[in-house]
């Protein structure tokens, strides 16, 4: 066999890739499925997942054993994966919508002649009779390589993104038990990881979990005031001119916040699943090929987006659960360079996401788990130590304090809430047995503060021991006293009844003085942050050209603009043609011939076939 043709696992990582070593656990995971064994993969965003089951299909086929299918969930994912393969000299190709009759015709073919390496579908698509039918064919031919599942925990009923077409995979371990399969995600935690296994029958399968950690993101969460303002003061503040996703809960939401983010000069676009499918196409095209775009969307986008460069990711309303949230903030800073999770919440937060789950249709087994999944995002945004800790805790990963989250940066303020917690549940207890009915947080808040509106006065509360009792209390506080309580079980949102606040078996502690109550002062205007080390003085650069003197710095915009050109012309996100990094190591050399980029990080032989000459081109200049 030639040596360009090698199975071995670090000389396609070399050859096809341009990385000189593994990452973590990458080798170890690779070399367990190349060898023809399950594997079960935790490995957060950007930790290389996609490499993990690349390099294996890549050694297997040219080992002999054929195609490996890859089940992706989202067709502008399998296009520029796809498309990357392409650009690295790997045979690749899909078949989804997107293709005509003729063209999904000629991949068919192409597969049965045993012409392509790795072959991506939807899950949907996999297990129609007609697609296993030309699994049958490459198994009967001995040419079915790998079965590689990419956002494995679509198949969870208790993982953020269920997917129910991805519990029709269970048919590729009983029909091709012979055929290894990968399964990966980026987020699961115990029991999502638990029925992983089970759904997808992975029993023996080797399980590798990384650490979570993602140390380049910092997380801070704010108390939702006025959030669109609050929201504007982050993005020029941290990071004008970068790119970033917004997430809102609702469609309107969004498309105001877009509107709004424009107008205050931000390129923003709106998305969300009631858009037209060609706009929405539009929007993350633009996002994916452009420079410094805020996508402001619900959660129908994300899932998959390569994009290396997102600087921050923002929640103006909160997530459902915490694998949702880290699985969105994940997507800033995949580059590895400084990136910013911002999140503010409040009262409302909490009380449409516990009305959400009430209102559910599902049984109440699946109801107690997103409670529990819920209260743990609670405690994560109530936390007063550090969020980091907490976050990697909820995954069952032990962590020092960060020294890089809002609460380590800016340690909080606290104060004893507990005897004004004791006032607003004995306000609720003693309402419900005057009228039999419960009321909202904005009418309780009321009567504590001594206010006399029409409704205080139409039911007499002005009458309560507890009337004006919290005088002195801002709203914010009262509602922070809420919040803590609904979120540790002392209070609960009656769904049912208007959203009225009602007494629960841990209020009783709570009343007697037995459990503290403990609250930050404030979390809506934290200190000025103290900067990171290498933070861009400008915007002109990418995080990766930080250290480029200022010959260097005009190398790489020349590199940027000469690889625009090329994606454009390839329809391909920029990032597909060349990562930052890869540029910026170029500009440094300075190459004056083909030799000076060889062992470049990020370069592999076909793209040194590819775009070596224009390369060393560009860097030498207009009179190069």
């Amino acid at each position: 066999m030639p040596d360009h043709l090698s199975p071995d696992p670090l000389h396609i990582l070399h050859e096809v890739f341009g990385y000189d070593q593994f990452r973590g656990p990458q080798q170890a995971i690779i070399e367990h499925v190349t060898a023809g064994g399950d594997a079960l993969v935790l490995m957060p965003t950007g930790g290389g997942k996609s490499l993990c089951y690349q390099i294996p299909a890549i050694a297997r086929q040219r080992a002999g054993y054929g195609v490996s299918i890859v089940v992706s969930p989202l067709i502008a994912l399998m296009h520029d994966q796809v498309g990357a393969l392409h650009e690295a000299g790997v045979e690749a190709a899909f078949l989804n919508s997107t293709l005509s009759f003729d063209e999904a015709a000629d991949v068919e073919r192409r597969l049965a002649r045993g012409q392509i390496t790795m072959l991506y579908a939807a899950p949907e698509r996999l297990t129609t009779p007609r697609f296993l039918s030309l699994l049958d064919g490459l198994l009967s031919r001995g040419q079915l390589a790998l079965f590689a599942i990419d956002e494995a925990h679509c198949v969870s009923q208790w993982g953020h993104d269920f997917r129910p077409e991805y519990r029709g995979l269970t048919v590729l371990h009983e029909r091709y038990p012979g055929v290894p399969r990968i399964a990966l995600t980026a987020t699961a935690d115990a029991l999502t990881r638990t029925d992983i296994v089970e759904r997808l029958q992975l029993e023996e399968a080797g399980r590798f979990v990384s650490s979570f950690d993602r140390p380049n993101i910092r997380y801070a969460i704010v108390e939702k005031k006025d959030v669109t303002t609050q929201l504007l003061r982050f993005i020029e503040a941290e990071h004008a001119g970068d790119a970033g996703v917004v997430y809102c809960q609702s469609r309107k939401r969004v498309e105001e916040l877009a509107a709004t983010l424009a107008g205050a000069g931000i390129n923003a676009l709106p998305y969300h699943a009631g858009l037209d499918a060609k706009l929405r196409q539009q929007h993350q095209d633009r996002f994916l090929r452009e420079e410094g775009i805020v996508m402001v969307a619900t959660i129908a986008f994300g899932m998959g987006i390569d994009k290396p460069d997102v600087r921050f990711v923002a929640h103006v309303d909160m997530p459902k659960n915490i694998e949702g949230y880290y699985q969105e903030t994940g997507r800033a800073g995949r580059d590895g360079e400084p990136a910013d999770a911002w999140m503010a919440y409040g009262l409302q937060d909490v009380v449409n996401q516990a009305r959400m789950i009430d209102e559910s249709p599902a049984g109440d087994e699946f109801k107690q788990v997103m409670r529990g999944k819920l209260d743990a995002l609670l405690a994560l945004a109530e936390a007063t130590d550090c969020r980091r800790v907490r976050l990697l805790g909820y995954f069952g990963e032990h962590a020092v304090p960060c020294g890089n989250c809002d609460n380590c940066l800016h340690p909080p303020e606290l104060w004893d809430g507990t005897e004004t917690a004791r006032k607003l549940l004995s306000t609720i207890y003693w309402i419900k047995k005057q009228n039999g009915i419960g009321f909202g947080a904005g009418h309780i808040m009321d009567i504590v503060r001594g206010k006399k509106t029409d409704k205080v006065a139409q039911y007499r509360h002005d009458t309560l021991s507890t009337f004006g009792l919290c005088a002195e209390s801002s709203e914010a506080q009262l509602r922070g006293v809420l919040r803590q309580l609904i979120a540790t079980g002392a209070l609960h949102v009656d769904a049912a009844a208007f959203n009225t606040l009602q007494l629960t078996d841990g209020s009783r502690a709570v009343l007697k003085g037995e459990v503290p109550v403990r609250l930050r002062a404030s979390v809506s205007a934290p200190a000025a942050r103290k900067p990171r080390a290498g933070r861009r003085e400008a915007k002109a650069a990418s995080p990766a050209a930080a250290t480029l003197d200022a010959a260097g710095l005009g190398r790489f915009a020349a590199l940027k603009a000469w690889r625009a050109e090329v994606a454009r012309e390839h329809n391909l996100p920029a990032y597909v043609i060349f990562h930052d990094a890869t540029l910026a190591a170029i500009a440094e050399r300075a190459p004056q011939s083909l030799d000076d980029l060889q062992g470049v990080s990020g370069l592999g032989v076909k793209k040194l076939e590819a775009y070596g000459a224009d390369v060393v081109r560009v860097c030498r200049g207009p009179h190069g």
